[in-house]
């Protein structure tokens, strides 16, 4: 059940975590760990965070693709 639950997200999810990970050399199991025990030490600011890393790297990838044409724009 939980195991269901985790990959639901992991596919579903933002890939935040993931894309950290990968930028600094870790595990994105490791940096996920760090967003969750600092969200309960921070009382919920280090989730606000998270959000606004997601929305800022989904903004990066709408305005970084490749478009195969000039009239794509």
């Amino acid at each position: 059940m939980i195991d269901t639950i985790r990959h639901f997200f992991e596919r579903n999810g933002f890939h935040v975590s993931s894309r950290l990970a990968d930028r600094m050399g870790m595990r994105a199991l490791n940096v996920r760990l760090f967003f969750i025990y600092v969200t309960f030490f921070t009382m919920g600011l280090s989730f606000g965070f998270y959000l606004t890393l997601a929305f800022l790297l989904k903004l990066k990838d709408m305005l970084y693709t490749k478009r195969s044409s000039v009239f794509d724009l």
